[in-house]
């Protein structure tokens, strides 16, 4: 019997500020991808004395990392052991809005800007001291004006084998600061 690999990813708990979690399901080729479990009371979503949470698989890509012919990542959304959303499921009341809205044609995009570290201090940032003004490093080019593009464009890649609607990266305010955009088809 064969396999592949199913990385399930889900959003945690966390405050202020929720943390992607992931978990490998191995399943047989040709299976669907199950509905799964995991430990709540681990990611800030259950009490230790009642910690069961669901995972049930919304989305699914090629995984651009393993490369393997049938390996995939899993964008998964949190239950209840009841099937009800739970609490930290917010894709829930977004495809409430979206099925209230479905007569009409959704066009967004969105931003995710993040820093790149070298142990405590962003990449870029000089050892006892601080970069110069903000103004080079946006959409910057050199190795003076910005750090981390190899890591940058190897994420590139992987969202575009996997086929993710990856719309640009750019370099931003300060050094080892980087965005990618994305859009709705």
């Amino acid at each position: 019997m064969k396999f592949y690999r199913a990385e399930y990813i889900w959003i945690d708990g966390g405050k202020p500020t929720a943390k992607l979690r992931s978990k490998t399901k191995v399943v047989p080729v040709g299976e669907e991808l199950p509905i799964w479990g995991f430990d709540g009371s681990s990611t800030n979503q259950a009490p230790g004395f009642n910690s069961d949470c669901v995972l049930r698989p919304v989305y699914s890509v090629p995984d651009p990392v393993r490369k393997g012919p049938n390996d995939v990542l899993v964008l998964a959304e949190v239950l209840n052991t009841d099937m009800t959303p739970h609490e930290t499921n917010t894709r829930a009341a977004c495809v409430e809005t979206a099925k209230r809205f479905e007569d009409q044609e959704a066009i967004f995009g969105i931003e995710q800007e993040y820093t790149f570290f070298r142990g405590t201090r962003p990449l870029g940032f000089p050892n006892g001291g601080f970069p110069a003004p903000q103004g080079g490093y946006y959409c910057g080019v050199g190795s003076d004006e910005v750090f981390g593009r190899d890591v940058v464009e190897k994420h590139l890649d992987a969202c575009l084998r996997a086929g993710l609607l990856i719309s640009g990266i750019n370099a931003e305010v300060m050094p080892g600061q980087w965005e990618f955009s994305g859009w709705s088809p």
